[in-house]
């Protein structure tokens, strides 16, 4: 459509582009307002070359006025100005946008349009007048925003000085702007965007709307030039009203003003305009000094309004405060310097800016804005995360200062506050802020810690420094942590003294967390838990590196240097103390620390030599002793720093324990040489296993005194025997292992191990292991009762014996020597589970306490007393390495016996599931896995059948064990019948799974009949219980089960299930009865060769008197529950269609009497009359 009726004078204009300016899509807006400027410049010309301008047919003069200044402008374009200027105060879809767009770019690129015309026509245009109401005000208020937004990037303001430096246009536009600013709070940050852009830096630049203030679309068509430098004093800072702005600001609280402030004073040096925003003369020192902050803080404080967002006002500060040079120099400086962060000289700009960080973060951060209201505190917490984008990582302690980390906790104490949301998200920034650079990781751990005083997470409920601690990266960033935490462990002062006073970061009206958990959080402000958690954390920190083996063991030394100081050693001459020899310097604390701290750093020492041992691989030991080995880096060190003159061991030691020490210190380092010596291979293995279970004996000799002596003594003469070790200490005649009466070594070695199980710590079990790993194939058979009259130790007998638990027929009775197996209802119990052969010590060694028992004498049945559910696993484990390895030797079938029997016994042992449910995991997998299901199980002569019979009769009973509950438990809860009933389901699993497994060994064995005669009796003793009281739980379908494996037992056992079915004293147990006469029928039955079939014909036959009284005891008395019946009915049917089949029909005809004859014929109808027609 043509909107010129100019006669073909001009260039047709589509006035259909102003419906595209409104569209969604940005693309097409931007090419409407190309097409709209492209048209009108060209209308422009042709209307500029015509003389008689009077021909063109104005259609606007109904609507244009005469002063507005376009009298030199084409009718379309006074039209698409006037109509533009009216759009961007339209709210329909995206209208003002695009409008904004089309004047931009229309009036950059038509030049005859005059600024003041502009002026005039948007207050005109979008004036709001008093009745003007809600929405429509606002429409007109951001029309003008938008129009003047567009006279800005449009470069008209540079071009209006440029022809007139002495224009007061420039004057007016920025008025026009400081007034609509007035008017609204949500107007100020865009109108301060609006005249930023005009005195915005003088440079080329592509026009893009901002979608902060006009969220208008690209133009790449458009280059403005920006307002020059020499308008911002003379024209802009002279503006109407903007001296009296910016004199209100400090007392209003105007972020914007202050915003705007910077901008300029970024441009322009000028001094005493801004009123009390800057300070003048201006410098950035005087800026962030104290005294001024204070007085801009009200300002800072308002900028929370606009909340969720961050006003446009911190970005502007952060970058004054931290400048992005400042940034980028500092962190690559310190991400590649060599030394500790404390001996770096930073320059004098560096230092500046570091103090003006730490008055800004205690005046504004902590002083006005944690100290103010929830939305103040959140506006804290995102100011902290722009500033740890900026600055370098020895800053960041700065920032994340004490009163923040406690804000911080405060919050997250407090679930019910809005404000846990957003500290949680902080938490996640913060992990990310740490992830990629271990520098600033290890500055984050360590403020969190600092002034949480070592228990962040604790009390967060968190995981973020155990994150964070996890995922170290880089050798040099993981050994600066660690300096770091010795610093701060070694600085008394380092812990946070400032008290957790809450009114420093709450006020009345922002009340978070319970006063509980703020005085927890008091109480735990002790330096004493601070240093505890540093070491407890520096053995996880080269555990979960993932590094060359040769950086890894530069950092575990580093860490073992450290605990080994402050745990085992004091120096007499200081605090601090030179080795030349390994040219390092140790430290002690000012104030000696205290013996629970000292004790904790052995222990961390035993479990950094542990986690040392399981990281090391694939076993190599052929570079000496530079190879990485931390535990002859240990004994080394422990030589040398015991032989400086000022310094000695921290415990004193008795005379055994000092024997003792120096036994294992000699022995190890044979043992040492031994294993370099003799290459890679199974003895070395040995050798290696065998030094650390020394080194860690060692450590438990100076953790407990006089306990541990006779146990090392005892296995350095094992090692002395084993592997021909020198004498170097001498021993008496009393620790000689030879002698006619002297017991096999490795059954010393075996009852000394067991005898550290129950006192020993984690890492001292997790060293066993390792022995018995490498042992386990030398172990005797007296050692593997030993360990086996352990595992089944009854570990928590019942502190009261109630009998009133025990029924009377049940009274003599033992089933596997544990007559309360099935009683308890506190046993926590799972599904089966078949687990591996490892298992992870980190899941199993945990919370182990000393018990201070005296070590007993060798093959004492009794050593086992005081062993708890972690050691009793970590026996378990060893007893299914040894089962491993013997079951396939001489002699071994008798062993599985005795492994399978007490295992069983652990397992049915309710102390044994009742304080560790994962042991008994452990018991049941082995004996599923290991004994039942192997392909291999003992059917040679050594087997006796005796023994299988006894144990054939003990599982028979188990399986026929009732579930019972305990009189005292009256009211017990569905937690603890589930668990009550769980266990009863496993352990008659376990009684049915090990009667299939004896069957199958008597089967293999082929016994005579006679042999045989027990085990029928056997069978025959468990079913009269089930025949007779109604407490067997002998499942039918277990029986079924053993007569489909073993048809020998069913045809033994079928006379007397003919008698005993129909003297059963319940229905109930007839009817079931009958069904597995007819699963013995049915063995018996399907044999398919002839010798088979005749050997069942003879048996039926002799049984056939037998088989008539039962049916005519069923016949007669029928059951009365139909299903029964129909049970009945369906096994007679089955016993008439064998007896066809063998031809029996007559025989048991003839037998049956007449009485019996008329009730078969009654009950059973057609079935009994076609029997008796095939006979006929």
């Amino acid at each position: 459509m043509n909107g010129n009726r100019s006669g073909g004078l001009l260039p047709e204009f589509h006035i259909g582009v102003f419906t595209n300016l409104a569209a969604a899509d940005a693309s097409i807006r931007e090419a409407a307002a190309k097409l709209l400027a492209t048209e009108l410049n060209e209308i422009q010309n042709a209307y500029d070359r015509l003389e008689n301008k009077d021909e063109v047919e104005d259609k606007s003069k109904l609507e244009a006025e005469k002063d507005d200044g376009l009298n030199n402008c084409a009718p379309s374009l006074r039209y698409a100005v006037r109509r533009l200027i009216r759009g961007v105060s339209s709210s329909r879809e995206c209208a003002r946008q695009g409008f904004a767009l089309g004047l931009t770019i229309l009036v950059g690129t038509v030049t005859c349009i005059k600024l003041e015309s502009l002026l005039k026509l948007i207050i005109n245009l979008l004036e709001v007048s008093t009745s003007m109401k809600g929405q429509e005000a606002r429409d007109c208020l951001l029309g003008r925003l938008f129009a003047y937004g567009a006279l800005a990037r449009s470069g008209k303001i540079s071009e209006e000085w440029i022809l007139n430096s002495n224009t007061p246009h420039i004057k007016e536009f920025t008025s026009c702007l400081i007034a609509l600013a007035s008017k609204k709070q949500y107007l100020q940050e865009s109108a301060v965007a609006v005249i930023s852009e005009m005195v915005g830096k003088v440079r080329p630049q592509v026009i893009i709307m901002s979608s902060l203030v006009l969220d208008t679309d690209r133009s790449s068509s458009m280059v403005a030039l920006e307002l020059p430098l020499e308008a911002l004093s003379s024209h802009v800072l002279e503006a109407p009203g903007i001296q009296e702005w910016f004199d209100g600001a400090t007392e209003t609280g105007n972020p914007d003003a202050l915003n705007l402030a910077l901008k300029i004073q970024e441009k322009v040096n000028v001094d005493g305009k801004f009123g009390k925003l800057l300070p003048s003369p201006y410098s950035k020192s005087a800026f962030f000094a104290a005294d001024h902050l204070s007085k801009i803080s009200i300002c800072l404080k308002e900028s929370s309004f606009c909340q969720p967002r961050v006003h446009s006002v911190w970005p502007v500060l952060i970058n004054n405060l931290v400048p992005d040079a400042f940034d980028i120099d500092s962190a690559s400086g310190l991400n590649t310097a060599k030394k500790h962060k404390r001996s770096r000289r930073g320059s004098s700009a560096e230092e500046d800016v570091k103090r003006n960080l730490q008055c800004f973060c205690e005046v504004i951060i902590e002083g006005s804005l944690l100290s103010s209201s929830h939305d103040r505190k959140k506006l804290a917490l995102d100011v902290v995360l722009l500033l740890l984008s900026k600055i370098p990582a020895y800053c960041v302690h700065v920032v994340l200062s004490y009163k923040v980390v406690q804000c911080l906790m405060d919050i997250l104490m407090a679930k019910d506050s809005w404000l846990y949301k957003v500290a949680h998200h902080f938490l996640k920034e913060l992990l990310a802020f740490g992830m990629h650079d271990d520098i600033k990781r290890a500055e984050v751990i360590l403020a969190l810690q600092r002034h949480s005083n070592g228990k962040f997470d604790c009390v967060t409920k968190s995981k973020t420094v155990k994150d964070l601690m996890a995922d170290f990266k880089t050798e040099f960033g993981c050994v600066l942590f660690i300096q770091n935490l010795i610093t701060m462990f070694l600085d008394e002062g380092s812990a946070s003294d400032e008290p957790s006073d809450q009114s420093q970061t709450t006020d009345d009206n922002s009340e978070i967390g319970s006063v509980e958990d703020k005085d927890a959080v008091g109480t735990l402000g002790t330096s004493e838990f601070l240093k505890s958690w540093i070491v407890e954390s520096l053995p996880s920190v080269p555990k979960h590196l993932k590094l060359d083996q040769n950086a890894k063991f530069r950092v575990q030394k580093e860490v073992l240097q450290f605990l080994a100081v402050q745990g085992l050693f004091t120096s007499s001459l200081g605090t601090e103390v030179t080795s030349f020899e390994l040219q390092e310097k140790f430290r002690w604390p000012k104030s000696t620390i205290s013996n629970t701290l000292s004790q904790m750093c052995v222990e961390q020492v035993q479990l950094l030599l542990s986690n040392a041992q399981k990281g090391e691989g694939p076993h190599s030991v052929a570079s000496g002793i530079d190879a990485n080995d931390l535990g002859s880096y240990f004994m080394r060190f422990l030589s040398i720093l015991c032989n400086i003159p000022s310094v000695s061991l921290s415990r004193v030691m008795n005379i055994d324990d000092e024997k003792a020490f120096k036994k294992l210190q000699a022995m190890e380092s044979q043992l040492s040489r031994q294993e370099r010596n003799c290459g890679l291979g199974m003895d070395a293995c040995k050798l290696h296993a065998l030094r650390y279970l020394l080194i860690q004996l060692l450590l438990q000799i100076l953790l407990h005194p006089g306990e541990f002596f006779e146990a090392a003594s005892e296995l350095v003469m094992c090692c002395k025997k084993a592997f021909g070790c020198s004498d170097l200490l001498g021993s008496s005649s009393e620790d000689e292992l030879d002698g006619d009466n002297a017991p096999e070594l490795m059954d010393v070695v075996v009852d000394t191990m067991l005898s550290l199980l129950p006192q020993s710590s984690a890492p001292l079990r997790s060293a066993i292991e390792q022995v018995f790993k490498y042992f386990s194939n030398d172990v005797t058979d007296n050692g593997l009762l030993r360990m086996l009259r352990v595992i089944k130790k009854d570990l928590k007998p019942a502190r009261h014996q109630n009998t009133d638990d025990h029924d009377g027929d049940d009274s003599d009775e033992e089933l596997l020597g544990v007559e309360d197996a099935l009683e308890s209802d506190e046993a926590e119990t799972a599904e089966t589970v078949d687990t591996d052969e490892q298992t992870d010590d980190s899941e199993a060694l945990v919370g182990m306490e000393t018990i201070p028992t005296d070590l007993p004498e060798a093959f004492d049945d009794d050593s086992d007393d005081g062993m708890d559910d972690d050691a009793m696993f970590r026996m378990d484990t060893y007893l299914a390495r040894i089962f491993k390895e013997r079951k396939n030797q001489a002699g071994g079938k008798t062993e599985v016996l005795k492994i399978f029997s007490n295992l069983a016994q652990a397992f049915i042992n309710p102390q044994t599931t009742e304080g560790s449910e994962q042991l008994g995991q452990r018991i049941w997998g082995i004996i599923q896995k290991k004994i039942f299901k192997a392909k291999d199980y003992p059917r040679d002569e050594t087997v006796q059948l005796a023994v299988l019979e006894s144990l054939l009769e003990k599982y028979l009973k188990l399986a026929a064990k009732p579930f019972k509950r305990k009189k005292s438990a009256s009211n017990p809860s569905k937690k603890k019948q589930s668990a009550s009933w769980n266990r009863h389901k496993m352990i008659n699993s376990l009684a049915q799974s090990s009667t299939f497994w004896i069957l199958k060994i008597i089967d293999a064995r082929n016994f005579s009949e006679s042999e045989l005669q027990k085990v029928c009796d056997i069978f025959k003793n468990a079913l009269v219980a089930y025949f007779d009281s109604k407490k067997s739980q002998m499942k039918p379908d277990f029986l079924k089960e053993i007569f489909k494996r073993r048809p020998w037992i069913g045809r033994h056992l079928f006379g007397f299930f003919l008698e005993r079915c129909g003297s059963a004293k319940s229905q109930f147990r007839q009817v079931e009865a009958l069904d597995l006469v007819s699963e013995i029928l049915k063995s018996l039955h399907s044999t398919n060769d002839k010798n088979g079939a005749e050997l069942t014909k003879k048996m039926l036959k002799s049984h056939i008197p037998k088989l008539c009284s039962l049916i005519k005891h069923m016949a007669t008395n029928m059951p009365e529950k139909q299903s029964r019946r129909a049970d009945v009915r369906r096994f007679c049917g089955k016993v008439f269609q064998i007896l066809t089949t063998c031809n029996l029909s007559s025989s048991f005809l003839k037998c049956l009497e007449p009485d019996g004859h008329a009730s078969c014929e009654s009950q059973f109808g057609d079935v009994f009359l076609a029997l008796k027609r095939r006979e006929q």
